[in-house]
């Protein structure tokens, strides 16, 4: 084999492909309506006004406006930012301690390792939608359950992904040349494991993010999670339901905001083939 081959192996594929090319637009579009439209849009998303209720788009109102007569534009600018960021903070808090987690349980084996898979073990013995449920009951309609409670599910996922790679990893001689040369163990993990795992934590951290996009909604639609007059795109769903027949395409906003949300998530961590 030669020495290029080589490289081509132990070098993950970096190359963005149509899929992931087409959901980072998607999702730098509704990223930058997330984070920019709350500052450019002057609207108060709370402010009621009665005499505009079920406004049409167009007019005063750009995207219309929902039974009490709040502007739906920002409602979705400031729902879009609420479940982006939610999400992806959820995702760093299940990130960081599975990716430490499994580091740790790869490299030091033994009791660590075994008290780890019991700790994850327990945490797949309770389903993750009863989880949150339960620290919900303690805060209900509160940012800190939810958030918690997702990323005490989500960990486990990146803890077993990155203890079962580093352990292939750490078996290639490459690895054993490097211990025999004296590296320690954080030149180790930082230089030679951490670039090779980093493209699956990636498209972890992608699904992730949709996997706590998709909760956050259900769960508010639901008037368990986030209550109004947040504005949440699940709840506001859920309200605008009724005027269905009266005003569709109100309904039918947040919704595609969410599908577009998860979309562009999933593409990013799929992608096809070039």
């Amino acid at each position: 084999m030669s020495t290029t081959d080589e490289l081509s192996i132990s070098r993950p594929d970096r190359r963005l492909t149509r899929g992931r090319m087409f959901g980072a637009g998607i999702l730098s579009l509704v990223g930058g309506f997330a984070f920019i439209g709350p500052v450019l849009i002057l609207a108060d998303p709370a402010a009621q006004d009665f005499s505009a209720s079920l406004a049409p788009i167009g007019g005063d109102f750009l995207l219309g406006a929902d039974h009490y007569g709040r502007s739906l534009l920002a409602r979705l600018a400031h729902g879009a930012r609420l479940s982006f960021g939610l999400a992806f903070l959820t995702m760093l808090a299940a990130a960081v301690p599975g990716v430490l987690f499994g580091l740790a349980a790869a490299w030091k084996g033994g009791w660590t390792e075994r008290f780890l898979e019991l700790t994850a073990t327990i945490v797949l013995a309770l389903p993750g939608l009863m989880l949150v449920l339960l620290l919900l009951a303690f805060a209900p309609g509160n940012y800190g359950p939810l958030f918690l409670g997702l990323s005490l599910t989500l960990w486990v996922e990146f803890y077993r992904v990155t203890k079962a790679t580093t352990k292939t990893v750490l078996a290639q001689p490459h690895i054993e040349a490097a211990r025999m040369l004296g590296f320690g163990p954080r030149y180790i993990l930082v230089n030679l494991v951490l670039p090779v795992i980093a493209p699956m934590i990636a498209t972890l951290a992608a699904f992730a993010m949709a996997t706590a996009i998709i909760a956050v909604s259900t769960l508010s639609a639901i008037s368990v999670g986030l209550q109004p007059p947040t504005p949440e795109l699940g709840s506001m769903i859920v309200e605008l339901l009724p005027y269905y027949t009266e005003a569709p395409v109100h309904v039918l906003l947040p919704a595609a905001l969410i599908f577009l949300l998860v979309l562009g998530l999933q593409l990013l961590a799929q992608g096809d083939h070039p």
